[in-house]
């Protein structure tokens, strides 16, 4: 490969970081699918090498399915990774761990990252309001597609979701 070549690929792949390579024909749409491919694949590595360390670990451990943490008591880390004498059952419910998961990371950029962009939009701003909102929109989706929903996850979530996305909204004028 020639220099001029290499660079025209260097230039090629960082033009791919500016816009998307599928046009959905709407900047709301393309910002939304953005987002959740690009924190859908962060999701999946994080919960792959999550579930991976945590497999090391339950290996060293004898095979008992439990860990020790901080304070020396024994968890239960997968109740779902029975594995047995099949390590396919394993890989299979590790499979759908990181796919739920990686679900979950996907639609809560999305949604955040839509919500952003619609409100700014309607509101002709783009302020810590309008980023509340959408934190807390998003905390109470994320809330309600975990395992244990419930009023009060949900409500905790939405706060959660509010103060984090307007503090980041306040720091970033910051920096």
């Amino acid at each position: 490969m020639s220099s001029h070549e290499a660079r025209k690929f260097v230039e090629e792949v960082r033009g791919l970081e500016k816009k998307w390579m599928l046009d959905l024909g709407h900047p709301l749409l393309n910002r939304v699918a953005d987002s959740f491919v690009k924190a859908a694949g962060i999701g999946a590595i994080q919960a792959v090498t999550r579930d991976s360390y945590f497999m090391a670990m339950e290996g060293e451990s004898g095979g008992t399915g439990a860990v020790s943490d901080a304070t020396g008591s024994r968890k239960r880390t997968f109740p779902d990774l029975s594995g047995g004498t099949s390590n396919s059952k394993s890989a299979e419910a590790m499979v759908k761990s990181v796919s739920k998961e990686s679900f979950q990371w996907g639609l809560a950029a999305g949604m955040h990252s839509g919500l952003t962009y619609g409100l700014a939009e309607v509101r002709g701003t783009h302020d810590w309001k309008s980023s509340a909102v959408a934190g807390a929109v998003t905390g109470a989706a994320v809330a309600l597609t975990s395992d244990n929903a419930s009023h009060e996850r949900v409500v905790q979530c939405a706060i959660t979701g509010a103060a984090l996305s307007a503090a980041a909204n306040v720091l970033s004028d910051i920096v």
